[in-house]
C-alpha cells in the first residue's frame, strides 16, 4: 500500500512540470489564424446572411466540426482542404477565439 502512495505522490508532484512544458498559444496568434476565416464566416465570426456564423458558438462543437472536415468525415467544398492546414492545437485555439466572440 505504501508503494502505491509513493507512486501517486510522485505523479502528482510531476504534474506542474509537465504542464509547464505544454506550449501555450498567444491569443494574438489565435486571432491571426481566425482572421483567415473572415472571407466566408465574417469578421470575428459574424457572417453575412447565407454564410455560417462562428461567433459565440460552442468551442467543442467548432473543434468537432473542424476535425470532421480534416478527417473527411464531413463533406465540404473547401473546408476539408483548409482544415488539413491546421494542427489540432491550432484548431482548438481558433475555436476558442470564435467561442469567445459576441454573436
Amino acid at each position: 500500500m505504501h508503494q502505491y502512495s509513493l507512486a501517486a505522490l510522485l505523479l502528482i508532484s510531476a504534474m506542474p512540470q509537465a504542464m509547464a512544458q505544454t506550449p501555450s498559444i498567444d491569443p494574438l496568434q489565435s486571432r491571426s489564424w481566425a482572421a483567415g476565416c473572415a472571407n466566408c464566416h465574417g469578421t470575428n465570426g459574424r457572417a453575412e446572411a447565407g454564410m455560417e456564423p462562428l461567433a459565440g458558438l460552442n468551442k467543442d462543437d467548432i473543434v468537432r466540426k473542424m476535425l470532421d472536415f480534416k478527417s473527411g468525415r464531413r463533406p465540404a467544398t473547401v473546408m476539408h482542404q483548409l482544415a488539413k492546414g491546421y494542427s489540432d492545437a491550432q484548431i482548438n485555439a481558433i475555436a476558442a477565439y470564435f467561442a469567445a466572440q459576441k454573436k
